[in-house]
């Protein structure tokens, strides 16, 4: 009798330890799942909050290159080439460096381009300028077409002779970070009809980067340094 006694008690206490543990096992695996599910959820909001905040700086990117390309065309804007000729005003011999100068201060005055771009700029109108004295590059009539690559034909700004509605550009990214970027734009889709064909797989490469708080155009294909100090030809 006494030993089925001891029996059953020490039945009880088994039973007791193991719903103990049992307990401790499911609060601990509730536990994890909300761990994981929590996880998750804030894992989803980085993702969310990444994404919105490419979509601002690339909405002010596109809203930045369709300004530089309507300035390109009005009145305030930069003789791209500004050239010295001869007493006849019949050959170009040089550029005129102080004009220049004027230029630059109104690159930098736009506020569309970064201090890299601008010393680009200044950097090409030297090269070509020293390569017309030293006979580098052929002089030219005026009149005519350069005899080196840049500005020659088409318009560097946007590597073309004419144009579509400035309002149409839409950029992609090809890589963009709190800093800088590296883009291209293109003709949106909108208002293309059998015109445009020409232009629907039109792009042009060019560079961005933050300066004083402010997305700026920091290189443009068509003021490529190498490309645009080449012999035309």
């Amino acid at each position: 009798m006494i030993e089925y006694i001891y029996a059953n008690r020490n039945r009880m206490k088994y039973t007791r330890f193991v719903t103990i543990i049992f307990a401790l096992c499911l609060f601990s695996c509730n536990h994890g799942n909300e761990q994981k599910r929590s996880f998750v959820k804030a894992d989803t909001t980085y993702k969310a909050s990444k994404s919105s905040g490419i979509s601002k700086d690339k909405q002010e990117i596109q809203y930045l290159i369709r300004k530089v390309l309507i300035w390109t065309e009005s009145d305030k804007s930069i003789d791209l080439l500004p050239v010295l000729t001869d007493s006849k005003d019949s050959i170009v011999v040089g550029f005129d460096l102080e004009k220049l100068k004027i230029n630059l201060e109104k690159l930098k005055a736009t506020n569309f381009f970064s201090s890299k771009f601008i010393v680009n700029y200044n950097q090409i109108i030297l090269t070509l300028d020293k390569g017309l004295r030293n006979n580098k590059y052929d002089k030219w009539s005026t009149g005519e077409l350069p005899t080196f690559s840049f500005a020659n034909d088409v318009d560097p700004w946007c590597d073309c002779q004419d144009n579509l509605s400035w309002s149409l550009v839409e950029v992609e990214i090809i890589s963009l970070n709190n800093s800088t970027g590296e883009l291209y734009w293109k003709w949106g889709k909108a208002e293309l009809d059998k015109s445009a064909d020409d232009w629907k797989n039109f792009t042009y490469k060019f560079n961005v980067e933050k300066e004083d708080g402010k997305w700026k155009i920091s290189y443009m294909q068509g003021f490529d340094f190498k490309e645009s100090t080449k012999k035309d030809g």
